[in-house]
């Protein structure tokens, strides 16, 4: 039940028919776990934060650093020093404090992704590697949780959403090893990225619209287009092969 303050506070996007009341009563009672709390981490956090989303829990090893300012809007030069799920918390709570934050300092393992994911109807990756954007993927699709991916670098980004049992998944698509290292951003990429990644996220959650399954959307910031690509299951994938292919709900 939304109190009077939430009717105020989401009135615009209460007056969206698709979303309505019921449309937002389902976004207060999401749980959504965020894996990092960086460049494409900061936009996602701060708009689910403000679209409503009831329990946000962060997951972040690191401490905020001055070559972060460029990117990650969440953390503040005064923040240079401290935990980045701490920092993230202060921001989010300071724009809304009627969500709840969980802030969580782990590295992301194979020993805990699925007590991190546990209990939570959504994971979101706003990592910036994907070994553990692996680890995600498939504690998504063991735990039968949709996982919103993206990604960026320079002036471009990606963006696809992944249903278990239903869609192609991240690994279907990027097959064979990558290796973490260290890629170049403008800011403004994770900030278009982060924000479809956001839109994605509140679509599912209050049933809405086309979701980005079983497709990949390229950005290129710099001539300004948005390319599409089909991409298809593997039935051989060693994250989501076992699951029998579904008819999109």
């Amino acid at each position: 039940m939304l109190t009077p303050k939430e009717r105020e506070r989401y009135d615009r996007q209460i007056l969206i028919k698709d979303i309505g009341e019921t449309g937002q009563e389902k976004l207060k009672g999401a749980k959504v776990l965020i894996a990092g709390s960086g460049g494409l981490g900061s936009p996602i956090s701060l708009y689910l934060a403000a679209a409503g989303v009831g329990r946000i829990r962060i997951v972040d090893h690191e401490e905020v650093d001055l070559s972060n300012l460029n990117r990650q809007i969440l953390h503040w030069e005064k923040d240079i020093g401290r935990k980045k799920v701490d920092s993230a918390r202060e921001k989010l709570l300071g724009l809304n404090p009627d969500v709840t934050i969980e802030p969580v300092r782990e590295t992301i393992t194979e020993d805990n992704v699925f007590r991190l994911a546990a209990g939570f109807d959504l994971i979101v990756d706003a990592m910036d590697n994907f070994p553990t954007r692996y680890l995600l993927n498939r504690s998504a699709i063991e735990n039968n949780i949709p996982f919103f991916h993206g990604a960026v670098n320079g002036f471009e980004g990606r963006a696809m959403t992944i249903i278990p049992g239903k869609t192609t998944c991240l690994r279907c698509m990027y097959r064979g090893p990558v290796l973490k290292e260290k890629f170049p951003v403008i800011g403004v990429a994770p900030a278009v990225i982060g924000s479809i990644q956001a839109t994605e996220v509140i679509k599912y959650i209050v049933r809405v619209g086309e979701l980005l399954t079983n497709r990949l959307l390229v950005y290129d910031g710099l001539n300004l287009t948005f390319t599409e690509f089909k991409v298809a299951k593997n039935p051989n994938c060693e994250h989501c092969g076992h699951l029998t292919t579904k008819e999109q709900a």
